[in-house]
């Protein structure tokens, strides 16, 4: 059995060498890259057994992307298409005070298309969990509907479904995104927000504690998480609340940090670990992942451990 089923895009990404410009570069670095298979890797190098689904152009790009992602382990189940193309994106590192710049060719893409029918509905009702983003419902009213449709029957086929609100505002605005999503709430199980996101994006106001209570009571979540960058993050869980900070690290590429959290978030969870432990080995991860180039968190157990071990901090109450 899988423990967990992730779903959503996976574009190329294209990134110039040692913070050059794209318009000025003669290289290009490739790597898959997708915030759903991002979380299917990490949870992955933390010992769950994780499958990523999507829809692809049966094309030699489609085809990148699945190379890309198996030479980290994890299985991949994909609906192959001639329709529609392989997203694209183009990352410009760089510091203050120019910043990094991302810039998103996916019009058209294929996954844009998916239909319930197009997924392994059969690999998810027997997972344990089945995680998916906002990024996905963000990309078109096909995947909105989709998005729907399969975290309903997830969870009322018994796998416990999780969801990262992971807010982008090239796809969508803040209105669209609160009512797409509040349509989608009554189907999550475990929730991921990102502090800002849950003020900008769903209109809550408060701490993040009040943001954690409030939305496990007015939408009946099992589990709250909401990330606070160099803060930390903090739980909500079965009336407690469970806070960690954030291990110190210094970035080489912060791109699927919050990927990385979740996915070891996830990992442990299905792991049978408490709220508490999960928090420490996602905020140990996320530090990790900063470190290292690409989106993808490319981690050992034992090097999170480590990190746990370095310096923990904890409150529950």
């Amino acid at each position: 059995m899988t423990d967990l089923v992730t779903f959503g895009e996976t574009m190329l990404r294209l990134s110039p060498p040692n913070s050059e410009r794209i318009e000025s570069t003669s290289t290009l670095e490739l790597r898959a890259a997708g915030a759903e298979s991002n979380v299917a890797i990490a949870a992955h190098r933390l010992g769950a057994e994780t499958m990523w689904a999507s829809k692809l152009p049966d094309s030699p790009l489609g085809r990148r992307v699945v190379a890309g992602l198996r030479q980290y382990g994890i299985d991949t189940e994909i609906a192959w298409t001639d329709d529609g193309r392989q997203g694209t994106y183009y990352l410009e590192h760089g510091t203050d005070p120019r910043g990094t710049n991302v810039i998103y060719d996916r019009a058209d893409a294929a996954v844009t298309t998916t239909e319930l029918d197009d997924l392994p509905l059969g690999s998810i009702r027997d997972a344990k969990l089945f995680y998916t983003s906002g990024i996905t419902p963000a990309l078109s009213s096909t995947l909105e509907s989709t998005v729907g449709e399969v975290l309903r029957d997830a969870q009322a086929t018994g796998t416990t479904t999780a969801f990262d609100v992971n807010y982008r505002s090239k796809l969508w605005s803040p209105a669209e995104a609160r009512e797409s999503l509040t349509d989608l709430f009554p189907a999550i199980d475990l929730l991921v927000t990102a502090e800002r996101d849950a003020r900008d994006v769903l209109g809550r106001s408060g701490d993040a504690e009040e943001i954690a209570r409030g939305l496990a009571a007015d939408w009946d979540f099992e589990t709250v998480v909401v990330t606070r960058g160099s803060a930390g993050a903090l739980a909500f869980h079965d009336g407690e609340i469970f806070e960690q900070s954030a291990f110190d690290t210094e970035t080489v590429d912060p791109i699927g940090t919050g990927d990385a959290f979740v996915g070891a978030f996830l990992a442990c969870r299905l792991d049978e670990e408490d709220v508490q432990t999960a928090l420490e080995y996602g905020s140990a991860t996320a530090a990790l992942k900063r470190t290292i180039p690409g989106d993808v968190a490319v981690v050992t157990r034992e090097e999170v451990e480590r990190v746990v071990a370095s310096d923990v901090s904890e409150i529950s109450r």
